[in-house]
């Protein structure tokens, strides 16, 4: 892997925009940036990620406002690969499918967050979500591997 292109993903992880910036592409970091700050206010997003760590998940789920926390994840998973294919990585056909289906499963974790428990435990609207990383990344990794076995045997 690309040392460059972790470094980028690694700061985009950190904070959406960083790894434009570091890329220079001041424009870009500066609008996922702005989207990221507008997304984390009106969602609640740091007093849920706070609450949510000292336990009090159901106050947590019932202060997130859902409709904007909505869109948090695919703002989240783009721009991270956005940054990691600026930087030089990801040049192998399909690589951007366990972003993407990290996205899709975080999604699903946050509108099923204030519903599921696992082992009689409620995660909420942070540890489920980022749980649902997990199965994300390995069935966009399968889906990969799936369709690069398809289209190498055409």
């Amino acid at each position: 892997m690309n040392k460059n292109a972790l470094e980028k993903l690694f700061w985009s992880i950190a904070f959406p925009g960083f790894g434009q910036y570091l890329n220079g592409k001041v424009f870009k970091g500066t609008v996922f940036l702005g989207l990221e700050i507008l997304f984390n206010v009106q969602a609640n997003f740091n007093e849920i990620i706070m609450l949510s760590f000292q336990g009090k998940i159901q106050q947590a789920a019932e202060l997130a406002n859902y409709g904007w926390l909505m869109f948090y994840p695919c703002l989240y998973f783009f721009a991270i690969w956005d940054a990691y294919k600026d930087a030089g990585g990801g040049k192998d056909r399909y690589a951007f499918l366990p972003f993407v289906f990290s996205a899709y499963f975080v999604t699903v974790g946050l509108m099923y967050s204030t519903e599921v428990t696992l082992f009689g435990v409620l995660f909420g609207p942070v540890w489920l979500p980022i749980l649902s990383v997990i199965p994300g990344v390995l069935i966009g990794w399968i889906i990969r591997k799936i369709l690069l076995k398809l289209t190498s045997e055409s």
